[in-house]
């Protein structure tokens, strides 16, 4: 009996070493002979739908992002073994609080509390939650928002969410990023050697 798909969720503040998580644990993973599939960063395409996004993030454009990243995610746990979401589902409520205090904006309690509700139900579905901590000490990628107040608060709130939903998610600093990795790693292949594969 096949078993389930290994599903890595990997969060936090922009250019703090997610999408070079995510390349270095699927190249390895795939070299060991597992199928992976990766969901990338939904901002941008919420961005070209014309939604806002950054420290201009709405309800709508959260909505949005946690609406398709669930889809996405649907689907690559149809045909893949492992799946690597760079962005999972809480990243995108932290980066709506983040907005919402950066730009002095409120949303009704009712809109707040079901993104809540969304987020803390579908948190459950990771088998492995990855924080990132920012480090002043390595510069912004390029192209990215260079508002250094928001990339702050968005990586605050982006820990806030997740350790009301997951308090024994991984922090994944500067300086342990081969450890993370490597544990990432040895879960997911754990996952398909137990008996059964």
């Amino acid at each position: 009996m096949k078993k389930p798909p290994f599903m890595i969720g990997i969060a936090g503040t922009h250019s703090t070493g997610k999408s070079t998580f995510v390349s270095r644990v699927a190249e390895t993973l795939e070299g060991r002979g597992l199928s992976v599939g990766q969901i990338g960063d939904l901002a941008t395409k919420a961005r070209d739908a014309g939604l806002p996004i950054l420290s201009d993030h709405t309800y709508e454009s959260t909505l949005w992002i946690i609406a398709e990243g669930m889809r996405q995610e649907a689907e690559a746990l149809l045909s893949s073994d492992v799946v690597l979401v760079d962005r999972p589902v809480p990243d995108a409520l932290g980066y709506l609080t983040a907005a919402l205090e950066v730009s002095s904006r409120r949303i009704s309690r009712e809109r707040l509390s079901e993104l809540q509700t969304i987020v803390a139900a579908h948190a459950r579905r990771y088998d492995l939650l990855i924080i990132t901590e920012l480090d002043h000490a390595i510069p912004l990628g390029p192209e990215r928002d260079t508002n250094a107040i928001f990339r702050l608060a968005a990586g605050q709130h982006v820990t806030a969410v997740i350790d009301q939903v997951r308090p024994q998610a991984i922090r994944m600093t500067s300086k342990n990023v081969d450890e993370v990795v490597a544990g990432a790693v040895e879960k997911a292949v754990g996952n398909f050697s137990k008996g059964g594969c």
